[in-house]
């Protein structure tokens, strides 16, 4: 049965996406304004009707209430192409995220060219502390036009149970701009494993965890901070994923 619903579903998603990708690229250049990102929803709505229907994947969400109602870093855990689309859910009032991601994502055909059209946050990861700075010119930016700004801190897809270094860009452009920044903690990987073609039925459970102000702290501590609450929630979720956190519920 797996093997059925995930063909479907990535059948559908091919289609979708031919279908719709293209309107969302003329949106933004032709429309500008938001209409790329309202045709970048529709997109996206669609693969998830997908996700739910034919693969059986359906969220269950904690802390809500702990988002901010203006616009503010979200620092989050990587675990699968899910919570690239469903965290954009959980901001209030219908508002709009952008994404740090590195330039080459935005050559990939059809999801690229929109991901370019909706000018999200791009940066070249070999340029070292210039990178940083244009987080900052670009987030500073998007954060002002009222944007969520969406950072994955370990800087790549990890498996469940895995943790690697948090790297600097999401906490860099907290403190410099002066925002509150939310940790998210997920297990997505548990049914949407890393590249993986086949994909189980079940609940993803997606904890929100409380803000905080980054203004007057430094990228170490709003890393300490974001990485001691993410970490200590994925034991509290996953915790077969973790030995200490096994050993402690024994």
């Amino acid at each position: 049965m797996t093997v059925i619903r995930s063909s479907l579903f990535m059948a559908w998603a091919i289609l979708w996406s031919i279908v719709s990708a293209p309107l969302v690229v003329i949106a933004a250049l032709a429309l500008r304004g938001l209409w790329g990102y309202r045709f970048g929803k529709l997109w996206r709505l669609g693969i998830q009707w997908g996700v739910e229907n034919l693969l059986g994947i359906r969220p269950k969400v904690i802390g809500l209430e702990n988002m901010p109602l203006e616009p503010c870093v979200i620092l989050a855990k990587h675990q699968s192409a899910w919570e690239t689309m469903t965290l954009q859910d959980y901001v209030p009032n219908g508002a709009y995220c952008v994404f740090v991601l590195k330039k080459e994502l935005l050559k990939v055909p059809l999801i690229g060219w929109g991901l370019a059209a909706m000018k999200m946050i791009s940066i070249d990861r070999a340029a070292g502390k210039d990178a940083l700075d244009q987080v900052v010119t670009q987030g500073r930016e998007r954060l002002k036009q009222g944007f969520y700004v969406i950072l994955f801190p370990e800087g790549t897809r990890v498996a469940p149970g895995q943790t690697k270094r948090y790297k600097p860009g999401g906490a860099y452009l907290a403190t410099h701009v002066g925002c509150k920044v939310v940790p998210i903690a997920h297990d997505a990987g548990e049914l949407w494993p890393r590249q993986a073609f086949l994909k189980k039925p079940g609940t993803i459970t997606v904890s929100i965890g409380p803000a905080f102000d980054a203004t007057g702290m430094s990228e170490a501590e709003v890393n300490r901070q974001a990485e001691a609450w993410i970490e200590a929630e994925m034991r509290r979720i996953s915790p077969h994923r973790y030995r200490d956190a096994a050993r402690s519920n024994a």
